[in-house]
This record gives C-alpha cells, sequence and structure tokens, in this order.
C-alpha cells in the first residue's frame, strides 16, 4: 500500500464505516444475541470428502455453523483444508483445537463484512454453570490449531456496554490466538476493550502471528498479549470513548525477555475519530506481575493521525513505559511528532526489526512474500 493510499484510508471518516468501507465498522456486526435466537442447528454431518467443506447460513452448504465445520474436519491434517464461508452473520463461540491444524477460513463475499462470525461475551458475563467467562473464555474464536488461516471476513465482538452496566469486566475479546504460524489476510476484527488478543501456548513459547490488509478497532488494550504478531499495510482504528483526554490504549504488549520480537506494525495507518492526543499508543502489560514481561510494539512507516500526542506511551499500574521495548521509525502524519517521550529507532536497529524477521524463526517462515 503505497503512502497515497495510507494517507486516504486514515482520513476516511466514521459516517464512510458505518456505512461499510471495507476497512469498515462496527455496524457490520450484528448483535449475536438477537441472531442465536433463531440460528439452527448444524446437520449431523461429515467434512466432505476431500480438502474443503461450505457453510452457508441458509442451508445450502454442507453446514449451517462454522463450528460444525470446524468439528467435521479430520485431525491432524497436515495439508491445508479449506472451509468456504459464504455472506451471512455466523453468531456463537467457535473454537479452532490444537489438533485441528492447517485450517482455512475463507469468507466467499466480495468484501470482508460480507461474512461476519460473532459472539457476545465478555469477561464478567455469567457463566451457565456458575463463575463467570474470564477474558480468554470471552474470546468469539479461540485458535489453538497451527498454522490456521483467515482471509476476507469478519471476527467480531458484540458484547454491548451500554446495555449491562451491572458487567463491570468489560474486556470482550474477538479473537484470541495461541497457535504458531497464523495467518490473517483482509480481515477485520471489531471490538471494544481486548479485541485481539494474540498470545502464545506457554511464555517462553513464540507463536507468530501475520496480518496483511486487516482492520482492527477498539479502544482499551485492543491488541495485546504476548504472540510475535507482525502488522503488515493494516488500519489500526481507536474508537472515541466520549473523552477529552483519555480514549484508551492501542496496544498492550506482554513480551517476554526471551523474545526478541513483540508488536510490529509496518506499512499501516493509525486513524482515530477521537479528539487530538487523546489516545496512548501502548502501555506494559505485565500478567500476574510477571517482572519477564518486558512488552515490545515497534511502529515504522507507518501514517499516525492526531489522535495520537506527543506523549503515547503509558505506565501500567506500576509498570512504567521507559521499561518496555516501544519504539518507532519513519513514521508520518500528524501525530507522528519525535519528541524526548517518542523513543526513536537507529537505521541500524530498524534493520533487524522488519517483518520478515518477526516472522522467520528457526524454520524460515515467510507468508510475506
Amino acid at each position: 500500500m503505497d503512502r497515497r493510499t495510507l494517507i486516504r484510508l486514515a482520513a476516511s471518516s466514521g459516517a464512510a464505516l458505518a456505512a461499510g468501507a471495507v476497512t469498515g465498522g462496527p455496524a457490520q456486526a450484528a448483535p449475536a444475541a438477537s441472531a442465536r435466537s433463531g440460528s439452527r442447528s448444524a446437520p449431523a454431518a461429515s467434512a466432505r470428502s476431500g480438502d474443503r467443506s461450505t457453510v452457508a447460513a441458509d442451508g445450502s452448504g454442507d453446514f449451517v455453523s462454522i463450528q460444525a465445520a470446524v468439528d467435521a474436519v479430520p485431525a491432524g491434517r497436515t495439508e491445508r483444508f479449506t472451509i468456504n464461508v459464504e455472506p451471512g452473520t455466523y453468531p456463537g463461540q467457535v473454537i479452532i483445537p490444537a489438533d485441528k491444524p492447517n485450517i482455512l477460513l475463507r469468507g466467499r463475499g466480495t468484501r470482508p463484512e460480507q461474512v461476519v462470525i460473532t459472539d457476545d461475551r465478555a469477561n464478567g458475563t455469567p457463566r451457565p454453570d456458575g463463575g463467570t467467562w474470564g477474558t480468554s473464555g470471552s474470546a468469539s474464536v479461540t485458535v489453538d490449531g497451527a498454522g490456521f488461516a483467515a482471509r476476507n471476513l469478519t471476527f467480531g465482538n458484540s458484547f454491548d456496554e451500554a446495555a449491562h452496566p451491572e458487567i463491570t469486566g468489560r474486556q470482550a475479546v474477538a479473537v484470541l490466538t495461541r497457535a504458531d504460524r497464523i495467518e490473517f489476510d483482509t480481515v477485520r476484527f471489531l471490538g471494544n476493550q481486548d479485541t485481539l488478543y494474540l498470545n502464545s501456548r506457554a511464555a517462553d513459547v513464540p507463536a507468530r502471528i501475520y496480518l496483511r490488509r486487516c482492520y482492527v478497532e477498539g479502544d482499551v488494550d485492543f491488541i495485546f498479549g504476548r504472540g510475535t504478531a507482525a502488522f503488515d499495510r493494516c488500519r489500526i482504528h481507536a474508537l472515541d470513548r466520549g473523552s477529552a483526554t483519555n480514549n484508551g490504549y492501542v496496544t498492550a504488549p506482554s513480551t517476554s525477555i526471551t523474545n526478541p520480537y513483540g508488536l510490529l506494525f509496518a506499512g499501516c495507518a493509525f486513524t482515530s475519530d477521537a479528539p487530538a492526543a487523546s489516545v496512548y499508543l501502548g502501555r506494559p502489560w505485565h500478567p500476574s506481575q510477571d517482572p519477564n514481561a518486558i512488552g515490545q510494539t515497534v511502529i515504522r512507516d507507518s501514517w499516525l493521525g492526531a489522535h495520537v500526542g506527543p506523549t503515547p506511551w503509558s505506565d501500567f499500574g506500576t509498570w512504567p513505559w521507559r521499561d518496555a521495548r516501544f519504539a518507532e521509525y519513519h513514521n508520518w502524519g500528524p501525530g507522528a511528532l519525535v519528541t524526548p517521550d517518542r523513543p526513536q529507532l537507529t537505521r541500524e536497529e530498524a534493520a533487524g526489526l522488519t517483518v520478515a524477521a518477526f516472522l522467520a524463526g528457526a524454520d524460515g517462515w515467510s507468508p510475506q512474500c
């Protein structure tokens, strides 16, 4: 994506988002609760012979639910299995288990907003068997299967904060990943707090995620976790929470100190309808007060809107942002200021912090090629 295109994306208004632009907005994710009441149960069937199946809400495919199609995929496949998803809204939680690697979810619409996979639970939503779901349990989609990929569709968490003032645990994850070698291509992630949780199966086990031409929106810590993620030409949209001074935090990395790679944004556009200087680029998350979670967020060669101020990094409780690995390089736009509170990479440092370097690992993975 060239600079002119990025600037055009960054200038998109909230009205354009609501109207359904490809990098679109929350209006496209229908509330899961109302849709669920009319959902049909999946037929008792196995995955179609071969390497693909089709999900269609109107019953014209092999399955009417995403989870039914996933359940029918043979375990332990080494080759790609494609689940084609016809246009529609698909409510309900989806889990890609560890024994179902190499699944591709492919939206069959002409735009990613035509296929919406969503749920509506939050951290504090009561579970039917007692207790609450917690942050991880709130995820609309959980990916534990290595080699998972998604293309041309939308993942959302439609939990309505205003409708549930009694729920104070408002973290509501759209997608949680815990596996390695994950790809998202032309995918939208919609939510508010904790939209995209990029994790791994253990603190000292890296998990790589590649996001190409994606759209992510939210407000508080809406891209977070200890995963190694490269955002390539994506749009990162911070929602306006109605504050004049603090409309949230884009990232909350918890990268292990043993991992040289955390969150990378390369050639991206950071946009918002929030007031100037009211959105932070990130703060360091230390799960369970883990001192070894030295988070990394690197933003390079990207366009930053005026919602980003001269001091865009924030402490997280008692953990100071200056001890984290936060840095920028060659950014531009009204929010791309260079101040003493905005560490900048040297040319030599930037040469080692690229999309290719973040994803390569010991096996030379290069999905961006």
